[in-house]
């Protein structure tokens, strides 16, 4: 899971806020070749610009254009090329295009310039993860850990990098830490719920798995994972009602490769939706 920076625009300095991290000052950019300062944009249109440029990447990224968002983080930086926010911000729209290299070395810069920062290491231990590197990914989120002792991104990053290990008791102690610190957390929740159907925790991971649909009525990673385990348990009836809740919300869960490389189901959560579709086609 990726998290954004928030970038706080301020006249000819640009600042960072980076969650409970101090702030951080950029260095104004130089004064180009023979230009005078008179020549330079004035500060109240080098705010106007970085403003405008701030929301059309943030607009794009909700768009999920992240190739337009990329290309105006880029021409932030062509203004303020120090500023952490916005470097790690740019990496995150790399890794929505699988860049995944072009998004390190962004992390990489943001970590430069804010070493005390933690977004810019949970960022990086993101791609890492892209990149089948579980080790080193862990090692990104043990160093927000120490940064940040009760960070619940963190924890569920960590156990999503422990299951790629297959460490699932590891994974799941995570996933309940990150729920446990942030109890609207529906998604480390759902992370242990699928860790527990893979330990073989059946009972405890459909009983879970209820619980956040009660909850969250309209969380398809939830009503799709208990059709594949109530099929599975022979609860055909409530399976197929949750099918077809679970695909009206979003249709990705037909798609068993999906599933595997991008939600990363636990093994036995995709064998279980196997059988499912399978019966079904």
């Amino acid at each position: 899971m990726l998290r954004f920076l928030f970038v706080c625009l301020s006249l000819l300095v640009l600042n960072v806020g980076i969650w409970a991290t101090p702030v951080f000052a950029a260095k104004p950019a130089p004064l180009s070749n023979g230009a005078t300062a008179e020549a330079q944009p004035s500060a109240t249109n080098l705010f106007e610009k970085l403003d405008k440029l701030y929301q059309q990447a943030l607009e794009a990224t909700n768009k999920q254009d992240f190739a337009t968002a990329e290309a105006y983080w880029t021409e932030m930086l062509e203004v303020f090329p120090y500023n952490p926010a916005v470097w790690s911000n740019r990496g995150n729209s790399r890794v929505s295009q699988n860049k995944l290299d072009g998004a390190i070395a962004d992390y990489n810069k943001a970590i430069e310039l804010a070493p005390e920062a933690p977004d810019p290491y949970l960022n990086r231990g993101a791609a890492l993860e892209g990149m089948g590197k579980w080790n080193d990914a862990i090692a990104d989120y043990n160093h927000v850990l120490e940064l940040d002792p009760k960070d619940p991104v963190a924890y569920n990053n960590r156990g999503s990098a422990e299951t790629g290990l297959g460490d699932w008791e590891a994974a799941i102690a995570d996933f309940r830490k990150a729920a446990d610190l942030a109890p609207d957390y529906a998604f480390a929740r759902a992370n242990q719920a699928l860790a527990l159907y893979q330990a073989g925790k059946i009972d405890e991971s459909i009983r879970m798995m209820r619980n956040l649909v009660r909850k969250y009525p309209k969380f398809a990673d939830m009503r799709a994972a208990l059709t594949a385990a109530l099929w599975t348990k022979g609860d055909r009836g409530e399976a197929e009602s949750e099918w077809v809740a679970a695909v009206g919300l979003d249709s990705r869960y037909k798609d068993v490769e999906w599933l595997k490389t991008i939600r990363r189901w636990p093994p036995s959560m995709v064998t279980a939706m196997e059988k499912f579709l399978t019966l079904k086609s």
